[in-house]
Order: structure tokens, then sequence, then C-alpha cells
């Protein structure tokens, strides 16, 4: 483990450190930095929004060590790419609860939401075709009325 990494006493990246490691990760300043962005971000942004965060209290990292940063989080399952139509790649922290997507179409916001309503049909409908769901993503284009 890198020394002065839990050092900052700060809480969310301590978080992001228990995270990393208990996922196999070597724990890196930039990692932490990383995941911790991701945990606390209440949007979507993509990795030069990332970078761009992330070099307002680090001008040593890299666009680079973001991109390879977010690929190691993503091949564990920490983060979780979002391909949303007429955008490039997207990231989220999947430490939170399962939840679905509306893009709004004309401000290009992403809202989250969850619906049990929806889960269970998912459920019925894959169990009654003969299958299990084991994992999904909804994603819902829409304009406001």
């Amino acid at each position: 483990m890198t020394s002065d990494v839990r050092q900052d006493q700060d809480p969310a990246g301590s978080r992001a450190c228990d995270i990393i490691a208990s996922n196999g990760l070597r724990i890196t300043n930039q990692r932490v930095a990383l995941l911790t962005a991701l945990l606390e971000s209440e949007d979507h942004p993509d990795a030069v929004e990332l970078y761009r965060r992330l070099r307002a209290s680090d001008a040593s990292i890299s666009l680079a060590t973001v991109y390879r940063n977010l690929a190691s989080l993503e091949k564990v399952g920490v983060a979780e790419r979002h391909c949303f139509e007429g955008h490039g790649a997207r990231y989220e922290s999947t430490i939170s609860e399962h939840h679905d997507h509306i893009v709004d179409l004309e401000s290009d916001e992403v809202i989250e939401f969850q619906s049990e309503e929806i889960e269970q049909l998912q459920q019925e409908i894959a169990k009654k075709l003969g299958y299990e769901v084991i994992h999904h993503r909804l994603e819902l284009y829409c304009r406001k009325l």
C-alpha cells in the first residue's frame, strides 16, 4: 500500500482504499482519487471531466492515467462505463444500488431511477422464456412533456 494514501483521513478516500483493496487492486493515490471522484459524483462524467476534476487537486495526474485506472476499476466491477446514444463513454461507481437511467434528449442530463415494478416484470419475462436475469441495463431516451 502506498503509505501516504490513508494519511489524508478523508472518509471517502478511506472507503475508496477499502473498495480497491477488497477487489485485489494495488492502492495508488491516483486510483484512490479517481474512485473517490466517482463515489462522490452525482452525474455521469466522461474521462476528460474526471481528469479535469482530479487535476484541480493533483497537477501530476495525466489523462492516460485516468483512462488506465478507469479500465482497471471497470475490469473488477467497481466502475461501469455507459455509452449513452450520441455520447462518448461516461462512468459511474457500481457501489450504489442497481438503478436505471433516463437520458433527457434536450439537455443530455442523465437521471437515475429505481422501479421495483420494472425489475419484477423483467424477472417474470425472463422466467417465462426460460431464462434467469444475470445482468441488465435499462436506458430510456426521453423528452419532457
